[in-house]
């Protein structure tokens, strides 16, 4: 059974950066982030693949940046953090059969 845990949610200013980290246990095929913002539907930040391919959606591409540790962590960082982005970050780690979410992290961008 894989397991995704989130980290690093939490207060930030706006103007400052975000980093999270998302550990998976199992073996995947692709790991992403994502976010749910008040009053809309979850929407894709990144996503990266086991060879390192990182994919993004056209409008996360300028401040969103997915990186992996190592086959079981995953970071995310954004830059200049609007009021906007305050919302529930969460983690997906795919199998070839199965998707899997961890319970997310609260972000609070305050202004």
């Amino acid at each position: 059974q894989v397991q995704v845990v989130e980290s690093g949610g939490g207060l930030v200013q706006a103007g400052g950066s975000l980093n999270l980290s998302c550990v998976v246990s199992g073996s995947t095929i692709s790991i992403g982030w994502y976010r749910q913002v008040p009053g809309k539907e979850r929407e894709l930040i990144a996503l990266i693949l086991n060879n390192g391919r990182a994919n993004y959606p056209e409008s996360m591409k300028e401040r969103f940046t997915i990186s992996r540790a190592n086959a079981n962590t995953v970071y995310l960082r954004a830059k200049t953090v609007k009021p906007e982005d305050t919302g529930v970050y969460y983690c997906n780690a795919k199998t070839s059969w199965t998707s899997h979410w961890g319970q997310g992290t609260l972000v609070t961008v305050s202004s």
